[in-house]
């Protein structure tokens, strides 16, 4: 262990999440004309005589007699609902856990402080071997939770582990955070380098962070005076941050094609897969405070684990709930292809994925109209209703 800073303390959020588990398999079956190896679609057969895998294969067969698999983040090895109950456990031992950021009371204002890592999004980092842009992730998933409270972001810390420690490596991913803090106006305070020789593979490594800021406490951004009449604005992402990615591995690999080909369906843009899925995470505090600082921000949720349907509600009153325009914004490319290269069903498209949308705005009607204008690439996604969880109208 080798720590690049001295001593000190944050209080932190929790986090639920999952590994990924195991290789998505292709259907075998035997058939009059021997072995039949069922691609991600193909005709379905009338019959299955055997499997030469005992592994149980969702099918669904459409009217043109198509097999589609519809894959989960949950078949990917990610359990959300187990997410939910650990921390609903947790928060009758440590009360007040759960929201985006942890506050800590200092005077007049808060620390608010927020951690995070970047999932196995890291994967595809070693697969594509696009390492300067994986710290920029990094610290963008802390320091986007922290500015929902209306904190501003004062300092950065890392942690670094690997099993051989990669010099020239290690920096590219060193300066993507640097990057990062710099985006959002804060500092790399210092952090932690780990060499475990045994513990990771050969080239590969594993990230955390820690992100703390500090708001007034007459000026947090708490949603408790959310009501009906209020609206949504929803701030774009650049693709699929750094979340659900367990989920997009395994789409990847059913598909058939690699990181290097190109984006399917891209308006004949050329873009490869990895550079798509690897787009560094928006990162949202300058935009956002900005915006807050004019007035009329009740409620800001950070669209991460858990998609729109878990992130939104977060931050509502008991009673409140979203209303979601569903053709209010066009989503990225790269959406499109997961969904449909992997079956998924929108209801669980949207619990996993951003959809184009990284960062959601509870505001009042008269700010909304200011924020359209100052923000052109803003979009106006929803109305504030009464009954609680969110709905696509």
């Amino acid at each position: 262990m080798s720590a690049r800073f001295g001593s000190g303390t944050a209080a932190a959020k929790l986090i639920g999440g999952g590994p990924a588990k195991g290789r998505y398999q292709n259907a075998v079956f035997s058939g009059p004309s021997g072995l039949i190896r069922l691609p991600q679609r193909s005709l379905c057969l009338p019959s299955v005589v055997a499997a030469e895998k005992k592994r149980k294969i969702a099918v669904e067969c459409s009217k043109g007699g198509e097999e589609v698999q519809k894959l989960t983040y949950k078949d990917a090895g990610v359990d959300i609902d187990a997410g939910s109950e650990l921390v609903r456990r947790i928060a009758k031992m440590a009360p007040g856990i759960g929201g985006f950021g942890g506050l800590f009371p200092l005077g007049d204002s808060y620390l608010v402080a927020g951690t995070d890592g970047v999932g196995t999004k890291l994967k595809l980092a070693f697969e594509s071997e696009i390492h300067d842009t994986i710290g920029i992730d990094l610290v963008a998933m802390s320091v986007n939770d922290i500015v929902t409270s209306g904190a501003k972001p004062l300092f950065f810390l890392d942690y670094f582990a690997t099993g051989h420690l990669d010099v020239d490596l290690a920096e590219k991913v060193i300066k993507g955070i640097v990057d990062g803090c710099q985006q959002s106006d804060c500092i790399l305070l210092g952090g932690e380098t780990a060499e475990m020789p045994g513990f990771y593979p050969n080239g590969e490594y594993d990230l955390s962070g820690f992100a703390v800021g500090i708001v007034k406490k007459d000026a947090v951004i708490d949603g408790k005076n959310i009501e009906v009449g209020d609206v949504l604005i929803g701030l774009p992402s650049s693709g699929v941050h750094s979340n659900g990615f367990s989920l997009v591995r395994r789409v990847l690999s059913y598909s058939g094609l690699s990181l290097k080909d190109q984006l399917p369906g891209n308006n004949g843009k050329p873009i490869t897969l990895g550079e798509a899925l690897m787009a560094p995470t928006v990162i949202y505090v300058k935009q956002v405070l900005d915006i807050i600082s004019k007035g009329g921000v009740k409620g800001i949720a950070h669209i991460t684990g858990g998609g729109f349907t878990d992130n939104i509600p977060r931050v509502f009153p008991s009673g409140l709930g979203a209303k979601i325009f569903s053709n209010s914004w066009d989503a990225p490319a790269v959406f499109k292809w997961i969904q449909e290269a992997g079956g998924i069903e929108d209801a669980e498209m949207r619990r996993t994925f951003n959809m184009g949308i990284g960062m959601v705005l509870v505001v009042t009607n008269e700010a909304s109209k200011r924020i359209l204008s100052e923000h052109h690439s803003a979009y106006l996604i929803g109305e504030v209703g009464p009954g609680e969880g969110v709905k696509f109208v």
